[in-house]
């Protein structure tokens, strides 16, 4: 396979491309564009001297002027290179009407109205990309449905056909009070919010939901056909329902279901009560109650940039593999995806950063800026084949390699099985051997202490875990050293067999690096809702005491573990104030309640992790590929 030249070099931030203009010869300007209902957007005009132009275009709710970010110096860049730059705040900031946000409930149709209005611009040269991460990935999305969307780089963000059963708390709760116009919000800087709304976060986050949704009257008068409807079928009966509708009637639907004056980031993650837990947050961005339909509305190739220790990670690979099997075929052939050892918009992995100081940059426009004009460029040149379908980065080599496709063909699944005395060992169990208790206290959860998290009080990425792992309500399975270096590279599955003395609780499951000095580096966790365990079935309470097989997700990773290092999986039943904490009560009123848990590692309950082990020739690093 043919690479473009540098690769590495553009994935460890090389030098920007050589400008062709200098800063004055740019033509900057703001106008107000009108959407399909008249409101106006305010947006920014980045113009090189020589018109007509390629045009790359961000649409942002972080204001599209920010100095802070980076961004306006970055538009200037793009301009100074020949391309026709639009900047625009999405509805209700910044700049543009109206005076209050609805969350996502706009980007779908504000999206294309955006793209249309550049193609009828003296300006347009016949080619738009897009860049920038998180919502701004987002409102990408919505943009590629238009046929005249060249391509998108959407970072950390996906369609929303991943699905977590547990709530996003920690960063949404303060997120919500803080962006976006509205006379609700409070002034605080982004990167203090979760510092000002700490005790209150930290007091709050039970979860306690009724099993069958409690529907407001509104919808019932809205609907009243849902009373003939069997209280397990109207979650999906309102989805389909919901996705029909236009981006007003959707905010408004969404307002009258929760009783709010605006929507916000925490309606939306509460919007699971009442389509099911199936309908993860970001499938508001483009509703749709057939996401491979959805993946055939997409009209530009992406190039998805994503992070071992995203919050969302799960996402973008379910968003990958529907793409990749289920989009046109002329676009899914040129998707790519791109996986790098950073956190949502910040560093992730930092072992080793002494001698690879590139892992300490913040990911985001100016890291990856060669790389974009690159993708850019062969678009435009039709040479996105010769790009490789997939890069990721290996942590623990700490080096890019390069894939056919994901997971990458070749890797072997292993087994790792949870024994007594602590042990994790690919020997299965062969005898009865009695289970392992914890008790798990809603009142005092397992703390969130870093990993896959987005957040400025807390470190996302690669902490060590190893004093959580003392707590009395974790417990702890470790392998012997390795006598060899092990390349984990792929879907990651804990296969859990339990107990619980509630009706409903939580399972977390988290796998660690253990080096020889004794720190063990979070690689991966994932939480599983009891109630949620059939993942194509109703939600259903537990018996108390009864012994279950759980199948926690734990998304997906490539690190390798080093001659010497040990693998280490501990199980508990909170990641606080990461998800919300189960009170253990299954929808029944009354004060959170202690669970006794227990988990089975004998011979009829043989729990165990399943990793995929890459052999020698499942991928190459980038410069041999």
């Amino acid at each position: 396979m043919i690479l473009p030249r540098n690769l590495e070099a553009l994935l460890r931030r090389a030098p920007l491309p050589d400008a062709k203009h200098g800063v004055a010869d740019i033509q900057c300007q703001t106008v107000r564009v009108a959407m399909r209902d008249g409101v106006r957007l305010a947006t920014d005009l980045y113009l090189p001297p020589q018109l007509p132009a390629p045009v790359v275009v961000m649409r942002t709710p972080y204001l599209r002027d920010r100095e802070d970010g980076g961004a306006v110096g970055a538009l200037i860049a793009f301009a100074r290179r020949g391309y026709a730059v639009v900047a625009q705040d999405c509805r209700g900031t910044g700049g543009s009407e109206p005076d209050s946000w609805d969350y996502y409930m706009y980007e779908s149709e504000d999206g294309v109205d955006c793209v249309q209005w550049i193609t009828q611009q003296p300006w347009y040269g016949g080619f738009i990309g897009s860049f920038g991460g998180s919502y701004v990935g987002q409102t990408q999305w919505c943009m590629a449905q238009h046929p005249a969307m060249s391509t998108i780089v959407p970072s950390v963000s996906g369609l929303g056909f991943g699905s977590s059963t547990a709530h996003l708390y920690m960063f949404i709760n303060s997120y919500a009070k803080v962006i976006g116009k509205g006379a609700e919000k409070v002034t605080v800087a982004y990167q203090d919010m979760e510092r000002h709304f700490e005790q209150e976060t930290l007091a709050g986050g039970y979860f306690n939901e009724p099993l069958q949704p409690q529907l407001s009257q509104r919808l019932y008068e809205r609907y009243p056909e849902l009373k003939m409807i069997p209280p397990a079928r109207q979650p999906r009966w309102l989805w389909e329902r919901y996705c029909s509708l236009s981006s007003a009637q959707r905010a408004q639907f969404v307002k009258e279901a929760l009783g709010t004056e605006a929507v916000t980031s925490s309606d939306v993650e509460s919007l699971s009560a009442i389509f099911g837990q199936r309908i993860s947050h970001d499938a508001h961005t483009i509703p749709h109650a057939d996401p491979p339909q959805l993946c055939k509305l997409i009209q530009a190739p992406p190039l998805m940039i994503t992070g071992w220790y995203d919050w969302c990670l799960g996402d973008a690979f379910a968003t990958w593999n529907t793409f990749r099997r289920e989009a046109k075929p002329e676009v899914a052939a040129r998707a790519r995806i791109i996986i790098g050892p950073h956190a949502h918009n910040m560093p992730g992995y930092r072992e080793g950063s002494d001698k690879h100081p590139d892992l300490l940059r913040v990911p985001g426009i100016w890291t990856h800026f060669g790389l974009i004009s690159a993708w850019y460029d062969a678009v435009r040149q039709q040479r996105a084949q010769e790009w490789p379908t997939v890069l990721y980065y290996l942590m623990g080599a700490n080096e890019w390699r390069a894939a056919r496709d994901w997971p990458v063909p070749g890797a072997r699944q292993r087994a790792f099985y949870l024994s007594d005395c602590g042990m994790l060992s690919e020997q299965k169990p062969t005898g009865g051997t009695a289970p392992d208790r914890y008790r798990y206290d809603p009142r005092n959860p397992t703390p969130t202490v870093g990993g896959s998290i987005v957040s400025f009080l807390y470190t996302p990425g690669s902490v060590d875990v190893s004093a959580v792992q003392k707590r009395l309500d974790v417990l702890v399975y470790t392998t012997l050293p390795l006598e060899k270096d092990l390349d984990v590279v792929g879907p990651l599955t804990m296969v859990l067999y339990a107990s619980s003395s509630a009706r409903d609780t939580d399972f977390v499951a988290r796998l660690s690096d253990v080096g020889p000095d004794g720190r063990a580096i979070q690689i991966q966790s994932g939480i599983l809702r009891a109630r949620y365990r059939n993942a194509e079935g109703d939600p259903e309470l537990l018996v108390p005491g009864q012994v279950y097989r759980f199948e926690i997700d734990l998304w997906a990773t490539a690190n390798r573990f080093k001659a010497g290092h040990r693998l280490r999986v501990d199980i508990s039943s909170a990641d606080f104030p990461h998800f919300d904490r189960n009170s253990n009560l299954g929808g029944e009123a009354g004060a959170p309640v202690v669970a006794e848990q227990c988990v089975y590692h004998d011979r009829t309950h043989a729990s165990h992790l399943l990793v995929q082990v890459l052999e020698a020739y499942g991928s190459r690093p980038v410069n041999t590929f």
